[in-house]
């Protein structure tokens, strides 16, 4: 078979690189931001809730398997263009904003233009080097998305910091708007720039799409639904196991800030200088230490070795849920940075895990599936369970980082249980020679 060249495929990886940074940036703005949007729209903690989870979950979650259908079945790199385009508007409409529902409209059009990304981007990656080489451009593109939440920390406590100094007033259209919504109109303008990148890239010819057996059926989804019932024994448990380790990392990542500007003291400027560096440091090495894992594991034949990385890495992020018993500021930052890491780890492995694990013509549908429970479980219960716990059981803002703690170390321990369920159905699906084991990526043959 032939792949495309080195530098064509690299500078594809290169631009959904920055389309994961700035897809990550347009959702964590708010998260910066929490309190001057609080009071400017006066709504409550719940309602921030909301806001950083449901209303950008809901079309995110039920639009993340069409969208995968699409990427298996139609242009994906004009499908991406489509999805960049519209969630960058989307993030400048935020800025205009005068009301909570107006935000959560906009919100949802955010969700609606980044469930594109993930089914396109994986596919294409897997679409453009083998298998053997796969990991390191699989661990760039979530380096890009992890490296996005310290960007978007720093991007937003400098914007904030030159606006309040009025860096900004003799700006035509932003210049005398609030900070908070002078960054969402600048973020979202820079997204734009990334679908007019794409648009010099060629769609690349889809792999290996007779190595397994056609999915055959009357109707779209049919067959790929069929496929992972058989496999349940595998597939349930590690997607729940994703999506509830993933459910700490939204809802830990959405009001760590907030844990910090109200536990600590922090400012924005100080979450700039700090916070925004440490988690774009740890969310370079994580990334890299996935694919290291990955290419490696590969290499040696070892590859059922992922599915230990994903049933122990959950508990390496402990110590950062409990960042509120930090003796200081500059401690409590480090110990939260450090979660980027971890969980650019697990992404990495696991997204590179399913691509191994599913016929090449499900590559999309697959990553899609984690892009809807993610969300439902991750996305849209992780914000509002800690601004419940915050809100309704603690009754204290300034007690927001004891929420993250009690609600983030059960979810970690439960991610990493079913995990590890996974992988003891993996191996015993693999030596018992079911239909599951060969519906695998035949380069899976160690059941080590």
């Amino acid at each position: 078979m032939t792949w495309p060249r080195t530098g064509t495929a690299w500078w594809m990886v290169s631009l959904l690189f920055l389309a994961g940074i700035f897809s990550v940036i347009d959702r964590a703005i708010l998260n910066i931001v929490v309190d001057p949007v609080r009071l400017d729209l006066g709504i409550t903690d719940v309602q921030i809730g909301l806001l950083q989870g449901l209303a950008f979950g809901v079309f995110y979650a039920f639009m993340g398997l069409p969208m995968g259908l699409l990427a298996d079945r139609t242009s994906r790199k004009r499908l991406l263009v489509a999805g960049i385009t519209i969630w960058s508007l989307a993030t400048i409409a935020s800025g205009y904003a005068t009301s909570f529902g107006e935000l959560f409209a906009a919100r949802l059009m955010v969700g609606l233009g980044e469930a594109a990304l993930g089914p396109c981007a994986i596919s294409l990656i897997a679409d453009m080097f083998p298998p053997e080489k796969r990991g390191r451009p699989i661990s760039v593109y979530m380096m890009g998305q992890g490296l996005a939440n310290g960007i978007a920390i720093s991007v937003t406590g400098i914007i904030i910091s030159v606006a309040i100094a009025g860096g900004f007033a003799a700006v035509p259209l932003i210049g005398e708007m609030a900070p908070w919504r002078t960054t969402f109109l600048i973020c979202g303008a820079l997204g734009l720039l990334v679908a007019l990148g794409l648009l010099t890239t060629r769609e690349p010819a889809r792999q290996n799409v007779t190595v397994t057996k056609p999915l055959k059926s009357a109707l779209p989804g049919v067959a790929e639904a069929q496929f992972f019932w058989r496999n349940r024994g595998v597939m349930l448990p590690l997607y729940f196991g994703f999506a509830i380790v993933f459910l700490v990392a939204y809802g830990a990542g959405s009001w760590a800030p907030a844990m910090l500007m109200r536990g600590f003291g922090a400012s924005p400027a100080f979450l700039g200088a700090w916070l925004g560096p440490f988690s774009i440091a740890f969310a370079a090495v994580g990334p890299l230490i996935g694919g290291l894992l990955l290419d490696r594991s590969m290499k040696q034949g070892k590859v059922m070795k992922r599915f230990g990385i994903l049933s122990l890495a959950p508990l390496l992020a402990i110590p950062s849920a409990l960042a509120v018993m930090a003796d200081n500021v500059y401690v409590a930052a480090l110990l939260v940075a450090s979660s980027a890491a971890i969980f650019s780890v697990i992404g990495t492995v696991m997204f590179a895990t399913l691509q191994a694990i599913v016929p090449p013509q499900m590559r999309g549908s697959s990553i899609s599936l984690t892009l809807i429970l993610n969300t439902m479980i991750g996305a849209a219960c992780g914000p509002l369970l800690i601004a419940t716990v915050t809100e309704h059981i603690l009754g204290d803002a300034t007690q927001v980082g004891w929420s993250i703690a009690i609600v983030s170390i059960p979810a970690l321990i439960v991610g990493a249980a079913l995990n590890a369920l996974a992988w003891r159905g993996m191996k015993q699906a693999r030596l018992a020679k079911t239909e599951t084991a060969l519906l695998l990526d035949p380069q899976l043959a160690d059941p080590a």
